[in-house]
């Protein structure tokens, strides 16, 4: 007897949200340590005045670190805005301006010869990911450069690792999205498919295409028949920045995800676009050209009507916290060319690729969902 198929719409019996901060803590001591021992920015900010880029230009950081980095210190109440100038707190005056009567700036420093010390200064230093194996990007895929979702045994512990936080959220995430009758979905970048696969539960009539990398698609393949919904879902290998999304090369479910001349095409796809795009947890990815590119891509991808969906999370729009999505933000940073953006960021590409933004809808663990319809 074959094993009941799993189920992608009931929610846990408890919310994980507190594990994740917990394991995403670490970051505030990094960029802290970092901040006072490293790069002395308040002592800096005691000596003058600056502008946001004044101030990444004086402790020399490009743009993409220094907003992590202010971010997190904004959050954690240390740093603030005022007018176009970013200035000390007076908490952080207090005590984190070196030579002060209350200053622990000092006691800071015990850790700043710390290895994950070290290695988020080098980080923000030279604005580029973490890579493990020294060879090449670890954790996302550009052509052209070695990656790990390009090898067997990498790209399915990746997948399946990031499947733990997708088994917890797509409950959530189904149970916030409404979907018209006979859906076609596509799922850029989907990964094993989960948040999809929850749809589809959830709508008997909707069909689905993942969109990902073909060893990434192997995963997703198997997570298809465990959910019972392997025959409303078509696998698409394809690079969701240099494919047109259209002409990715198609596979059966049942088949080799691999290229091969005479493939099928995506028989999910309407002529006049899909229903919903999905980016779920993709676009903190990629850095910010990326982002408009592929809101871009999606866009064009839509029929009148349809929806682009980013799930994600979403910074504040004062860019000051909160603080456990500054961390992952953090978190992100160091292991991708992305970071974690705000509402305000994602409605501005939204708007950009002619999408009319909706309101963020909860889900779980400090995610949402934004929609923008095409009109």
């Amino acid at each position: 007897m074959d094993p009941a198929p799993l189920n992608a719409i009931t929610p846990p019996p408890t919310d994980p949200t507190k594990i994740f901060e917990y394991f995403r803590g670490c970051y505030a001591t990094e960029l802290l340590t970092a901040a006072v021992a490293h790069f002395d920015l308040f002592g800096q900010l005691s000596r003058g005045t600056f502008s946001e880029s004044a101030l990444a230009e004086a402790i020399g950081l490009q743009k993409r670190p220094a907003v992590v980095l202010f971010t997190a210190l904004r959050a954690m109440g240390l740093l603030e805005n005022r007018g176009s100038h970013v200035v000390a707190t007076e908490y952080a005056n207090n005590h984190l301006i070196p030579g002060g009567l209350y200053d622990v700036g000092n006691y800071i420093g015990l850790a700043a010869s710390s290895p994950g010390v070290l290695g988020m200064v080098e980080l923000l230093r030279t604005n580029q990911p973490l890579d493990p194996q020294g060879d090449g990007a670890a954790f996302i895929y550009r052509d052209g450069i070695k990656s790990a979702m390009e090898a067997t045994d990498s790209a399915r512990h990746l997948t399946l690792s990031l499947s733990g936080r997708a088994k917890n959220v797509a409950p959530s995430f189904a149970s916030v999205v409404d979907l018209p009758p006979n859906a076609n979905i596509l799922d850029l970048g989907g990964g094993t498919g989960i948040y999809a696969y929850a749809l589809l539960q959830k709508n008997q009539t909707a069909k689905a295409t993942i969109l990902d990398r073909p060893e990434v698609l192997r995963v997703a393949q198997e997570m298809a028949q465990q959910y019972g919904i392997a025959d409303r879902v078509t696998f698409q290998e394809g690079d969701m920045f240099a494919d047109p999304i259209h002409q990715s090369i198609a596979t059966e479910q049942s088949g080799d995800v691999s290229a091969s001349e005479g493939a099928p095409v995506d028989t999910n796809v309407n002529s006049d676009g899909y229903d919903i795009v999905l980016l779920s947890n993709i676009l903190h990815d990629w850095d910010e050209p990326e982002c408009r590119l592929l809101v871009a891509k999606a866009s064009e991808a839509l029929k009148t009507g349809g929806q682009l969906l980013i799930h994600d999370v979403f910074l504040n729009d004062e860019m000051d916290g909160p603080l456990p999505i500054a961390l992952y933000s953090a978190s992100l940073f160091s292991l991708t060319e992305g970071r974690a953006y705000s509402a305000a960021e994602y409605r501005g590409w939204l708007a950009d690729s002619r999408l009319k933004p909706q309101e963020i809808r909860e889900t779980m663990v400090h995610c949402g969902v934004l929609a923008g319809v095409k009109e």
